[in-house]
C-alpha cells in the first residue's frame, strides 16, 4: 500500500529547483534528516529551519546530490541551492541534465568509492 509520505516526495510542483525540468519531485533536506537529532546541527540551526530548508528536486539530481556528497558535508558546506550549484560536479551535471528532454532518466554511473 502507498502512504501519504511516499505520494508527496513523487508531486509535480513546479520544476526542479536546480536542472529546471518538469518531473515527479522529491525533497531534498538542505540538513539531512539523519542529522537533526545531533546537537551540533540543533543547536546552529534550530529544529524548525532543519525541518523546513527543503529543495524541491528531480529523482535525477536528488540522486546526484547524494551520490556526489556525503550528509555531513551537505550540512555543513551546501545547505543552500547556491552552494550546491558552486560544486563542480554538480552544476556540471545539473547543467547537462537540463539540455535534456522533460521524462528523460539519465542511465545511474558506476558507483564510485569513496576514500
Amino acid at each position: 500500500m502507498v502512504t501519504d509520505d511516499e505520494i508527496a516526495d513523487y508531486e509535480v510542483t513546479e520544476r526542479c529547483a536546480l536542472c529546471g525540468r518538469a518531473a515527479p519531485l522529491t525533497r531534498h533536506h538542505l540538513t539531512p534528516r539523519t542529522l537533526h537529532r545531533k546537537p551540533r546541527y540543533r543547536k546552529r540551526l534550530g529544529r524548525d529551519l532543519m525541518q523546513t530548508a527543503i529543495l524541491r528536486v528531480c529523482r535525477p539530481c536528488h540522486s546526484h546530490l547524494h551520490r556526489t556528497l556525503g550528509e555531513r558535508e551537505l550540512a555543513d558546506h551546501y545547505a543552500s541551492r547556491e552552494a550546491l550549484l558552486s560544486h563542480p560536479d554538480i552544476r556540471a551535471f545539473v547543467e547537462w541534465l537540463a539540455t535534456k528532454p522533460d521524462g528523460f532518466i539519465p542511465k545511474r554511473q558506476a558507483r564510485r568509492r569513496r576514500s
